[in-house]
C-alpha cells in the first residue's frame, strides 16, 4: 500500500506516533521518526524498524520552530530524495478548566499543535512530492465539549479550519486531511485519569473500550495509501461511534 513510499512522522517516538511509523515501515515505507526530546525512545523505534527489514532514521525537531521544521525536510530530503507522505502527528494536552489554565498553557498547546502544524504545512506546500498526502491530527475532542479541555480542543477546531482550506490551496495532486481519534490508551492520554474516569470514557462510545493505538495507526496507513486519493479535505472520525 505505502511501499517505497518516503513518509515524515512527527512526534512518532511514542504512542500513536510510533505505532504509525512501525506500521507503515512494515507496509515497504521508509520513515522518518521526529521528536523534540525523546532521543533514546525515538533511536529504539529506528532500531526496531530496521531490525525488521525496514528504513529509517530519527531527527530531532521541535515542530512548533520553524527552522528545526525546515531541518527535518531538507534531512529528509538528503536521505531518501523525495517526500511522499507528512502524518502531523505531534501534539501536546494540557487538561484543565479554562479559569484554572494560565497564559503559558495557552502558549504552549497553541505553538505545539497548531503552529507546530503551520510550519510543517508551509514546508510541505514545496517540499512534498506531486500527488503526495498529507494528514493531520485532530482529535475527537473537537466536537466533544468536554470540561476542561477547551484549549485543546479550540486548537484541534485550528488544525481541522488549516486542513480543509489548505486542501484547495496545495494543488499538485496533493490530498490533504485530519484524522480524529477518540480517547486512545496512550501514556500522554492516560497520565493523570482515574479508573472512574476512564470507565466513563469507555461507556461513552459504541464499543465499550478505549482504542489502541494500532487502530489509529490503521487508519493512517489507509490514508497514506494511494487507495485513499479521492479523499481529501476532510476529518475522519476515529472514535467508535464517540461522537
Amino acid at each position: 500500500m505505502v511501499y517505497n513510499k518516503v513518509i515524515i512522522v512527527t512526534g512518532s517516538s511514542k504512542g500513536i506516533g510510533k505505532e504509525t511509523a512501525l506500521l507503515l515501515a512494515k507496509n515497504g515505507a521508509k520513515v522518518v521518526i521526529n521528536h523534540s526530546n525523546s532521543e533514546k525512545e525515538a533511536k529504539e523505534t529506528v532500531a526496531q524498524i530496521v531490525a525488521n527489514g525496514g528504513s529509517a532514521f530519527s531527527f530531532k525537531a521541535d515542530v512548533s520552530k520553524k527552522k528545526e521544521v525546515t531541518a527535518l525536510f531538507d534531512a529528509t530530503l538528503e536521505a531518501y530524495g523525495k517526500i511522499d507522505v507528512l502524518v502531523n502527528n505531534a501534539g501536546t494536552m494540557v487538561s484543565k478548566l479554562l479559569k484554572n489554565s494560565s497564559e503559558d498553557d495557552f502558549i504552549t498547546l497553541f505553538n505545539v499543535n497548531v503552529k507546530g502544524v503551520f510550519n510543517t504545512l508551509q514546508e510541505a506546500s514545496s517540499k512534498l512530492a506531486d500527488n503526495g498526502i498529507i494528514i493531520n491530527f485532530s482529535s475527537s475532542t473537537a466536537k466533544l465539549m468536554l470540561p476542561t479541555y477547551s484549549l485543546y480542543s479550540a486548537t484541534k477546531a485550528a488544525v481541522e479550519q488549516m486542513t480543509r482550506v489548505f486542501s484547495k490551496e496545495i494543488g499538485r495532486g496533493i490530498s490533504v486531511n485530519a484524522i480524529a481519534p477518540g480517547a486512545t490508551e496512550t501514556d500522554m492520554f492516560l497520565d493523570g485519569k482515574s479508573e472512574e474516569t476512564l470507565t466513563k470514557l469507555r461507556g461513552m462510545n459504541a464499543f465499550n473500550r478505549l482504542a489502541k493505538p494500532i487502530d489509529i495507526a490503521k487508519i493512517v496507513l489507509f490514508l497514506s495509501s494511494d487507495d485513499s486519493k479521492w479523499i481529501s479535505g476532510q476529518v475522519i472520525g476515529a472514535n467508535g461511534a464517540l461522537v
